[in-house]
């Protein structure tokens, strides 16, 4: 088996000489994550107004003193997907500890049982599925729905490309609207027939997979759906099936195959181009995973932490790929400084605990290779900037703009209305710092990351009460969110 994986920079540890290690801290501990799915307890501190189906639709926040605590994010989202696709391809029982129970990831997991999987629920966020064992997919007597989840829907484009059957693929209306020809075109070149609105660039996708063949493909802008959809569909490909991007994305994908027995060919140039390469008709093997918890989670609170006076929060067994980090790495260009301790490797993906505490935060300038790894970040890096001396600079992230909302135009219209200088440029934003900012009525924008980037914004905001309109959707990445804001939060 060879396994080469050959990272562009180092370590989130090595970025600037920035990430210290140093001992955990010796508050006491939160209970341990504990997934609810579609309930809210009432908080201190937050007023929760009208529910939808048991959901909430509007947080009230006042602003905090501070947040303290040693706490374990959930699952990662984006691991935990890979990890149920990848069960139901393979052959014998998967187990999957620390599964993230978000709408999200439990609409991969309905997908699977749809295609042929079993799944069993053993114990809170504890998964047994037992997968098709390399025989082909069961073909769905309904549609697959996968709801508000692009990657659901992306990396399932590529299971299914390779089907002997007919399937068709939609999501809600938010994902409707998401572009899904970067998918449909190399598939299509690999041989599969691929129908669906606007010249198949949009949902709902009518999918009749069959013999796909290998095929190079450059990817105009690193993309981990694009990749992970190709790679996957080269799995049952003849041939080789090779992807080449810009510069690395997050590396889940690669790394779960590993775990699983696939064997992958990876090369990272000087200039930091990165190539993928798979040989069909492998056989993958069940595994028992740990899924590491998740730092597009812990970001919120990480920014909480270094926002408000006299905050101290450990966050334990973090995930920190480096290709998802690059948070950490802007904070560094801002001289923020972070207590790191390694802990090993849940899953094949390295995790640490961290602790952070409130320090000033320069300005940053932002692009290039750094933003495929802070991506999901943007938002709450636009908040930090808004607190950083000087002004900070997004670029090179037009990719934001077909998220679940435009994440540019949301995130720079609800701080403004908070009283940000902030800017929105064609592929990022320009922010101007530090100012004082007030509570007001803003809206997610059916955003959960819009959403939560409002709440910490709530927090820090030197007068005033923040309504948050439109939260439901937070559940389909971080359902515990919202017991945090009572768990971490001092008044």
């Amino acid at each position: 088996m060879r396994w080469n994986l050959h990272a562009p920079r180092g370590s989130p540890r090595e970025a600037g000489g920035t990430l210290r290690r140093g001992a955990s801290s010796s508050y006491p501990r939160l209970p341990a994550y504990s997934p609810k799915r579609a309930e809210f307890l009432p908080l201190a501190g937050v007023s929760l107004d009208g529910a939808n189906r048991g959901r909430v639709q509007s947080w009230r926040i006042r602003p905090a003193r501070r947040v303290r605590g040693v706490w374990r994010p959930p699952g990662d989202k984006s691991i935990t997907h890979r990890a149920v696709i990848l069960g139901l391809l393979a052959h014998g029982a998967t187990e999957i500890e620390g599964f993230l129970e978000s709408d999200d990831c439990l609409r991969t997991l309905r997908m699977a049982q749809q295609l042929g999987a079993s799944a069993e629920r053993v114990g809170a966020a504890h998964w047994r599925i037992v997968g098709r064992g390399g025989q082909p997919l069961q073909e769905p007597a309904d549609t697959l729905d996968a709801g508000n989840s692009g990657t659901t829907a992306r990396l399932m484009a590529g299971v299914l490309a390779a089907q002997p059957f007919f399937s068709v693929l939609t999501g809600d209306e938010s994902l409707r609207r998401r572009p899904m020809r970067r998918v449909v075109e190399p598939l299509q070149r690999m041989g599969a027939r691929i129908d669906g609105r606007d010249g198949a660039t949009r949902l709902p996708l009518a999918i009749r997979g069959g013999e796909l063949r290998g095929i190079h493909y450059l990817t105009p802008v690193a993309s981990a759906q694009v990749k992970s959809c190709l790679l996957l569909a080269g799995l049952h490909a003849a041939g080789v099936t090779e992807v080449a991007e810009p510069c690395l994305s997050r590396d889940h994908t690669e790394r779960m195959l590993h775990a699983f027995g696939a064997t992958l060919q990876q090369q990272v140039s000087d200039a930091g181009a990165h190539r993928v390469r798979i040989t069909g008709g492998q056989r993958l093997e069940g595994q028992r995973l740990t899924i590491p918890g998740d730092f597009s989670s812990a970001a919120f609170w990480i920014a909480a932490a270094l926002l408000l006076p006299g905050s101290d929060l450990t966050i334990e067994h973090a995930g920190v790929n480096p290709t998802r980090t690059g948070l950490l790495e802007a904070l560094a260009q801002g001289g923020v400084h972070l207590e790191w301790q390694a802990v090993g490797e849940q899953a094949g993906e390295p995790t640490a605990t961290l602790r952070v505490r409130a320090q000033p935060i320069g300005a940053m300038r932002i692009g290039g290779a750094l933003v495929p790894s802070l991506i999901d970040e943007a938002p709450i890096l636009a908040l930090l900037a808004t607190q950083a001396h000087g002004e900070t600079e997004l670029r090179d992230a037009a990719e934001l703009r077909v998220k679940e909302s435009d994440r540019i135009e949301a995130i720079t219209t609800e701080l403004r209305t908070m009283g940000a200088q902030i800017e929105p440029l064609p592929d990022g934003f320009r922010v101007q710092g530090p100012t004082p900012l007030h509570g007001a009525e803003v809206h997610s924008h059916g955003d959960h990351r819009i959403a939560m980037t409002l709440a910490i914004a709530g927090l820090i905001a030197q007068s005033g009460e923040t309504v948050v309109h439109d939260v439901a959707c937070v559940q389909t990445s971080f359902p515990e969110f919202e017991s945090l804001l009572q768990a971490l939060v001092e008044e």
